[in-house]
């Protein structure tokens, strides 16, 4: 799971905290709690109810498609329950999860703030064979980049070439190169946008730009993300794990 999901939070220290929170699931068996994980971007969540706490593992029943993420993510954010002692969200990670039998065991709790539930749009992450094109245009320099996720807000890319002048608070340009899902037919939206963060990624650059698209592009572009959005979840519930 990507730590910008959340920030991990150390009350005590991190055995107090882990002795603590098996201490209080011990207290809430039988109890329903809001899971949460990410696929592709999306999120998924659904209630799981606590069944039984033994030392430091606690068993859940989940529902099928929450036990497929977690099957790939290997640790579950539990929001803050409204009878916890304390206002932080939970971190669980996975010591066993079936989804035909729809059991997640966790163990190695802590406690977190979940971050993602601030998010103002919907992300959509894109697959390796299918990321639309796009280009950075920053001063004189136009820098090739391929789009690894996206919202109406803002879009991750990876660069593909040397940064040349971007840095983080540029203010640069930027042309997207959407493929249509139905027709596979292209469509340009140009935005101004700012870059907010760069991760030096291997073997390519992530650049993270902030963007604000004009109303006809915008509408294409919340467009193009639901239906990713569709194709996400329609693949989600096909999957076999």
């Amino acid at each position: 799971m990507d730590f910008s999901y959340y920030d991990k939070v150390v009350r005590g220290s991190e055995r107090e905290d882990g002795l603590l929170i098996v201490q209080f699931l011990k207290g809430m068996v039988g109890e329903t709690f809001s899971f949460l994980n990410y696929y592709k971007e999306i999120p998924v969540s659904y209630d799981a109810r606590l069944v039984s706490v033994e030392n430091d593992m606690a068993e859940f029943e989940v529902h099928e498609y929450q036990a497929k993420v977690i099957t790939f993510e290997k640790k579950v954010l539990i929001r803050s329950h409204e009878k916890s002692p304390v206002p932080e969200d939970l971190v669980g990670e996975v010591f066993y999860v079936s989804a035909t039998r729809k059991k997640v065991i966790l163990s190695r709790f802590h406690y977190a703030k979940i971050r993602s539930d601030l998010r103002r749009f919907v992300r959509v992450c894109l697959d390796d064979a299918r990321r639309p094109d796009a280009d950075i245009h920053c001063e004189d320099d136009i820098i090739p980049a391929t789009v690894r996720d996206i919202s109406l807000g803002g879009v991750a890319l990876q660069v593909n070439g040397p940064l040349g002048c971007l840095e983080v608070g540029k203010e640069v340009n930027l042309i997207l190169k959407l493929k249509s899902v139905e027709d596979l037919s292209f469509s340009e939206i140009g935005a101004s946008a700012r870059v907010v963060k760069i991760t030096e990624d291997f073997p390519s650059p992530t650049c993270i730009l902030e963007f604000h698209a004009e109303r006809h592009s915008q509408q294409s572009l919340a467009y193009y993300i639901n239906q990713r959005q569709v194709e996400i979840i329609r693949e989600l519930k096909e999957l076999a794990v």
